[in-house]
């Protein structure tokens, strides 16, 4: 059972109760992004089993008319066995959601993983156009080359700040550098996409520059925001007509995950509390 302090930053344990977070959002004109939690699978066994239960997944948000999509961690699906077993378990669930009309996420990982991801996500948007989408971090130092790489592949790209602690001669460590690397590439995105740009981030200074952009530029796009951080900048965004979409991890695996919102901001342990508490 989820502990009620963490239950606030996940959509459940099963495929049941995240369908109905994602029904419960739906309902204030929210999308889902379900991610089963799990990563860093060193067995082909476990890489094997949550791909199998993606493909039920996406069976079930198909029949379910819920509007939802999955995402998929490299690392879950077979990237630390191997990279062929990776892109091959990454191209089966794509397949899967692309036959039910449905949408894949891929989550990026340590920049150790980067090419093979991205290598991927080449080929299989240029096989499935249009049902997958990668996620990029304009912390590392090379993420302007990887948008330019991208800006005609027919897939959606989702820009975040980037959450792993790498090395600075790949990355930028300061956080007004990240701040300035994270605009440039919105800014990149929306002057040379006229879809598929997806802005994941808390910032109201980047949500506020997005619309700003979109507004310019005519660019469609949506604002990728976390369970249980910011949920009133959600429902209001919405209310506003911008398309919502909110990352919700589910599964047994929950406690990992918690810890490290926890550690990321003090702060989320406090709402999670008075959440718990009613005030």
């Amino acid at each position: 059972m989820i502990l009620p302090i963490a239950r606030r930053f996940v959509a459940g344990e099963t495929i049941p109760e995240a369908l109905e977070h994602t029904r419960q959002y739906n309902e204030d004109d929210i999308s889902v992004i379900l991610n089963l939690l799990g990563e860093h699978y060193d067995n082909a066994a476990e890489a094997r089993e949550d791909t199998d239960t993606y493909l039920t997944l996406i069976d079930d948000i198909a029949e379910s008319g819920l509007d939802a999509c999955v995402s998929v961690k490299p690392s879950q699906i077979g990237l630390d066995v191997s990279a062929d077993l990776f892109e091959e378990h990454y191209r089966e669930i794509v397949a899967h959601a692309h036959e039910r009309d449905a949408f894949v996420w891929c989550d990026m990982e340590d920049v150790d993983t980067t090419d093979d991801t991205l290598d991927a996500f080449e080929s299989i948007a240029e096989e499935y156009p249009w049902s997958v989408g990668q996620c990029l971090q304009s912390n590392l130092k090379r993420t302007r080359d990887d948008l330019e790489r991208f800006v005609d592949v027919p897939g959606k790209i989702r820009i975040v700040k980037g959450a792993y602690d790498e090395p600075a001669s790949v990355a930028y460590t300061d956080k007004a550098d990240v701040n300035e690397a994270y605009r440039r590439d919105i800014e990149y995105l929306f002057e040379n996409r006229e879809q598929g740009v997806a802005v994941g981030s808390h910032d109201p200074e980047m949500i506020s520059l997005a619309g700003r952009l979109a507004d310019e530029h005519g660019t469609d796009y949506e604002i990728q925001m976390l369970t249980g951080v910011r949920e009133d900048a959600q429902r209001d965004l919405a209310k506003q007509g911008v398309r919502v979409v909110q990352y919700a991890p589910y599964g047994k695996k929950w406690l990992s995950y918690f810890y490290r919102r926890v550690r990321e901001r003090k702060e989320n342990v406090l709402f999670a509390a008075r959440a718990v508490i009613g005030r």
